[in-house]
């Protein structure tokens, strides 16, 4: 997770906690929202280190293959 996301984070939770302690609803979804965020963009980064790991094996794969055929 990135600073920016962890602080994102850390953020909603505090809005979230002074939305609590105020009766203040829509402060309090505007911090889970925050924080619903910065996991969404925690969950999409490392989909896509996922993505470049399986994409890397499978070249490597078709590497080794093609280089034990000749």
């Amino acid at each position: 997770m990135s600073i920016g996301d962890k602080a994102e984070k850390l953020g909603g939770k505090i809005k979230e906690g002074v939305g609590k302690l105020t009766d203040n609803e829509r402060l309090e979804h505007e911090g889970k929202a925050d924080q619903t965020k910065a996991d969404m963009r925690e969950a999409a980064e490392e989909a896509g280190k996922s993505v470049k790991e399986a994409g890397d094996r499978v070249l490597g794969s078709v590497q080794d293959a093609k280089r034990d055929r000749h």
